[in-house]
């Protein structure tokens, strides 16, 4: 069974920097880690879930929300099984419970959410 487990939220003051890490298990040798993309996903207070970066199971390609292109990157370890997002100047916008995001063919995986509060 997958298991994604998203750490390294908190309490940021605008223009700071966070990375957040997503912990990856169960995957098996027929659907190993390397063959998903990831993906993170954020939700603000009052507004719906939405997608923020994504990147292929070789890590090769990334691609961006506009709104936090420039200042966010994502990036695997296919060896540790982890996906990051290095969040830098950061906004009171970017406030958000965020989630990590597993897909390959028709399966998908969600992780819990953490949060990060952008606020002086």
């Amino acid at each position: 069974q997958v298991l994604l487990v998203e750490s390294g939220g908190g309490l940021v003051q605008p223009g700071g920097s966070v990375r957040l890490s997503c912990a990856a298990s169960g995957f098996t040798v027929r659907s190993p880690f390397s063959n998903f993309a990831m993906s993170w996903y954020r939700q603000a207070p009052g507004k719906e879930r939405e997608w923020v970066a994504g990147i292929i199971g070789n890590g090769r390609a990334t691609k961006y929300a506009n709104s936090v292109e420039g200042r966010f990157t994502i990036s695997r370890d296919n060896v540790k099984k982890m996906l990051f997002l290095q969040m830098d100047n950061l906004r009171s916008e970017d406030t958000a419970v965020y989630y990590c995001y597993a897909t390959w063919t028709s399966r998908e995986f969600w992780g819990q959410g953490t949060q990060v509060i952008v606020s002086s």
